[in-house]
């Protein structure tokens, strides 16, 4: 869990409010779908973006196709990330998209997430 966090994000305040995300989003059985995962799972293959055909490639280590958390970490992890991985934030947001700055918008509702996503689009 910690490598995920470390890999999602480099903003150490938002840390547990991933690792909340990632753990509800793990005890309501829902795929994790976090990129950093998707990018280790392509290794090499990976051309600096991900597209749709790259979230389907088949690797264990893809959180989209696969529930649960990787078989091993993806990369290694700083105190920040291991203290948000042991101290989840609460709360009920399911879903977050990385915006330009690297910060995230966090949502509720899948409908919330998608216009987080569709504003994420149009300031690219």
């Amino acid at each position: 869990m910690a490598s995920l966090i470390e890999k999602e994000t480099a903003h150490n305040e938002e840390k547990s409010k991933i690792a909340g995300v990632f753990m509800r989003r793990l005890k309501k059985g829902m795929r994790l779908q976090t990129d950093p995962s998707v990018v280790y799972a392509l290794g090499s293959r990976y051309q600096g973006s991900l597209s749709k055909q790259d979230l389907k490639f088949d690797s264990p280590y893809n959180t989209y196709r696969h529930k649960g958390l990787p078989p091993t970490a993806i990369g290694s992890v700083g105190q920040a990330s291991l203290r948000a991985a042991m101290h989840p934030a609460s709360g009920d947001t399911l879903y977050f998209v990385a915006k330009k700055d690297g910060s995230h918008a966090f949502a509720k509702t899948y409908k919330q997430h998608r216009d987080n996503i569709n504003k994420y689009l149009k300031n690219l």
